[in-house]
């Protein structure tokens, strides 16, 4: 972990470039600006073997092409650095100095982002929030539920706009 004093510090914004993480971005530039800022989107590999596993109880797993496998994770990579080179853009016209930060995922979004903010040394993190309730909210999951849970950093949790408290 990198010590960096507190005023120095950036920030981290989990951005995937949906209407939440745009807003999110824009709230942290209206109260953190002029702070140096890591504009994160994370990917996930072997999403193709993923998608292609067949049910839990079937011992056989499909066979998958490792050049598709490939192609997919470099398509994916090259996805989430535009994403994050998007957002950075983003966050400097909006007065943050800001990086581009493009990271694969190591089995869970909000673990792998609180860990490059532990490891970044991140003052603060900011998450946007969609809002998903019901089932739809249990099979997505919650990315900004679980890093509001786990960090050990002050975490903005900006709501998309019309979601209701």
């Amino acid at each position: 972990m990198t010590t960096t004093p507190a005023s120095d510090a950036p920030i981290l914004v989990a951005f995937d470039g949906s209407p939440a993480a745009r807003q999110a971005l824009a709230v942290a530039a209206r109260l953190l600006v002029p702070r140096r800022t890591l504009v994160l989107s994370v990917w996930e590999p072997d999403l193709a073997y993923a998608t292609t596993a067949g049910p839990p109880d079937v011992r056989m797993a499909p066979i998958v092409d490792p050049a598709v496998v490939l192609d997919v994770d470099r398509e994916l990579r090259r996805h989430a650095e535009h994403v994050s080179s998007e957002g950075a853009q983003l966050a400097r016209s909006l007065g943050l100095d800001a990086e581009p930060l493009a990271v694969a995922d190591a089995g869970d979004i909000a673990q792998t982002i609180l860990d490059v903010a532990r490891e970044r040394g991140c003052a603060a993190i900011v998450v946007g929030s969609r809002g998903l309730r019901g089932l739809r909210a249990r099979l997505e999951g919650s990315t900004s539920k679980g890093v509001l849970k786990r960090a050990t950093c002050p975490v903005i949790v900006v709501h998309e706009d019309g979601e209701d408290g």
